[in-house]
């Protein structure tokens, strides 16, 4: 046993009050245990186990259901124990221990934990300040099992299984959030924190602007280790500029945020001001691992594992459409998934590379999708379309690493579901990747080649959308295609004739026109008659106000905000938007099940008179866009 290690358990309150010699002989009763990331173990099979108490590190610690599977109760840190619900058995108010319950513990870092047993804890039990302290800690833990419960009673009639991707931090975050002045004295602080039963409070300045935040924590290791005088003020302890969230932040998103910062408390803001406070007890609450079992599938999966991902998102999937989730949402969500298998590929790449040999990143660089995954609709995986953009650099070693770079994104990309992109837009390819200059050179040649070939081109990487790499390059790149395009109105002009030469099919033609074209109205293509000519609108009204890098709802807020679109039209766009994507996701979903070929065209005879409606006023919509457009250009 380390020093510090002795230190830390001597002045621990279980051994408070008792001379050093008794202290000794109380450690050696004790095992400190050293678990690595990781391990996974069985815990109190036995009550003479004790209690379990982490020095240092992290641990999960799951339950098991009836059915065999197990569901999460806590996460211990630093400080925290495991045991409390023997503590009855220890005082002798009940004469079976709870050997039913075993707790299967997984390391989630590298641990130290002190395991007290159940002769120790007996004994120390006599000393009231010991038995007023576990009592406390016990009768804590059951408050937080009873706000559990009520928030699975709340919502358990409200969600199904898609509870945990479908609730947002403002769901589930405690409001108003308990805020203090920076100079507000320490004493009072903490009495503060009593009254209200937190266990934070947030320190905001004379705007209300969020500065710093202070925890139970805070107090012990910088007030009363450290025997800081309780004159002292709040600025003197908090942690400055916390992490936050959005309170539109989804649950799943919120939870890799306490795992990946290591804390357990998050401010909930918007417009920099605290709306709520959401702790890592609230998250929680719905008791399963269906979140943060992705989480970990998708950020955890190796080469090997990248094909288990897809199937883990597509059970998602299943789930919200089951619930019946609206098809924006749906998206939005799924989206998200893939967005982190994209990134975790892109990251397993640059890391391969450096493990083969070709060391780090010789410049800085940002990695895009484009098509569908760019634009948030990416259903189902489907093919690549990314590019790559890096500092400028002329070297051979700079121009290699990035071809090996592009080639490897395929590839990993490739084993996580994407098929190659057929028309070759990938950053395996030279005309998709290269420096800032060389986006530069290119963008220049395609406005001046104004090919149908060209405008293609320029549709496709106008969708996209930043994803991993260095944000300055990003911040680079972004200004540079905007400042391109301002001078390119001829491209944007002969790009809108374009959107003239394909008129939006019209659900009531003559009945001449019917008879002769029959086919022409017995079927509509949903990708190419009505979802690629509401992107290339938005895209091209997007970039007369310098909206780039964006999606198609964010496209569409810019475009309000800019007064280009009024807001009953923007609602009556974003209408007409959804109806084509759950037309296309229900086609494409129901060929899936039936295993068959995807497919975008819809024959009207073997859908609903509704349906038919719905499609006929959303073509409406499409075409009233593209005469905006039209008669802006």
């Amino acid at each position: 046993m380390k020093v510090e290690q002795y230190h830390q358990i001597s002045k621990h309150t279980l051994f408070k009050n008792i001379h050093e010699s008794k202290i000794e002989q109380f450690i050696q009763q004790c095992e400190l245990k050293h678990y690595q990331k990781g391990d996974r173990l069985t815990y109190f099979k036995t009550s003479d186990e004790g209690i379990l108490i982490v020095l240092e590190g992290k641990i999960d610690v799951f339950i098991e259901r009836e059915d065999r599977l197990s569901v999460l109760l806590e996460v211990l840190q630093e400080g925290e124990m495991l045991g409390l619900s023997h503590i009855a058995h220890y005082l002798g108010e009940r004469t079976d221990a709870l050997h039913q319950h075993h707790f299967e513990l997984e390391i989630v870092e590298d641990s130290y934990c002190l395991q007290v047993p159940g002769m120790v804890i007996k004994e120390r039990l006599v000393d009231a300040s010991v038995k007023k302290y576990l009592l406390g800690k016990a009768a804590a833990r059951l408050g937080h099992i009873y706000a559990t419960l009520g928030e699975q009673v709340k919502f358990g009639n409200t969600w199904g299984e898609s509870e945990s991707f479908i609730r947002k931090a403002k769901d589930f975050m405690h409001k108003p959030a308990i805020t203090i002045q920076s100079n507000m004295p320490i004493q009072e602080v903490a009495r503060l924190m009593i009254e209200k039963s937190v266990s934070s409070v947030l320190v905001v300045d004379q705007q209300e602007q969020l500065i710093g935040i202070i925890t139970e924590k805070d107090l012990v290791q910088r007030v009363l280790s450290k025997g800081l005088s309780t004159q002292a003020s709040a600025i003197d302890i908090m942690t400055q500029s916390p992490f936050t969230i959005s309170p539109h932040t989804h649950y799943y998103n919120v939870l890799a945020s306490f795992f990946n910062h290591r804390i357990k408390h998050l401010p909930v803001v918007e417009q920099g001001r605290v709306i709520g406070m959401i702790t890592f007890q609230n998250l929680i609450s719905k008791r399963d691992r269906g979140a943060m079992g992705i989480l970990k599938t998708i950020e955890n999966a190796s080469y090997d594992d990248l094909p288990i991902v897809k199937d883990a998102i597509y059970n998602v999937l299943t789930n919200l459409i089951a619930d019946e989730i609206s098809t924006i949402h749906t998206l939005e969500i799924i989206t998200q998934l893939y967005d982190r298998l994209a990134r975790h590929c892109v990251g397993l790449a640059v890391k391969t590379l450096e493990e083969e040999g070709y060391g780090v990143p010789p410049v800085p660089f940002a990695w895009y999708q484009m098509g569908s995954g760019a634009r948030g609709e990416q259903f189902m995986l489907t093919d690549q379309d990314h590019f790559l953009v890096y500092g400028n650099g002329t070297s051979q070693k700079t121009a290699k690493y990035f071809f090996l770079l592009g080639e490897k994104i395929v590839q990993y990309l490739v084993q996580a579901g994407y098929k190659k992109c057929d028309g070759k837009m990938m950053a395996s390819e030279e005309i998709w990747r290269g420096s800032l200059s060389d986006w530069e050179t290119r963008l220049q040649t395609w406005f001046v080649q104004t090919t149908d070939e060209q405008i293609l081109l320029g549709y496709n990487f106008l969708s996209f959308r930043f994803l991993y790499g260095d944000h300055s390059i990003d911040k680079n790149f972004t200004a540079m295609v905007q400042q391109k395009f301002k001078s390119a109105q001829t491209f944007l002009y002969y790009m809108a004739r374009q959107e003239q030469n394909n008129p939006i099919p019209q659900f009531e033609p003559s009945f001449f026109q019917r008879f002769k074209t029959k086919e022409k109205y017995e079927t509509i293509d949903i990708k190419l008659n009505a979802l690629f000519p509401m992107h290339h609108c938005l895209q091209i009204l997007g970039i007369q106000k310098n909206l780039i890098n964006h999606t198609p709802l964010q496209l569409l807020r810019g475009l309000v905000d800019a007064k280009e679109l009024s807001e009953g039209f923007a609602v009556d766009i974003r209408h007409a938007y959804e109806v084509a994507l759950k037309a296309r996701i229900q086609l494409s979903w129901k060929r899936h099940l039936q295993n068959k070929q995807s497919t975008t065209t819809i024959h009207f005879h073997k859908i609903r008179r509704w349906e038919r409606d719905e499609l006929k006023t959303m073509l409406k919509t499409v075409h009233a866009l593209q005469m905006h457009l039209l008669r802006k250009l």
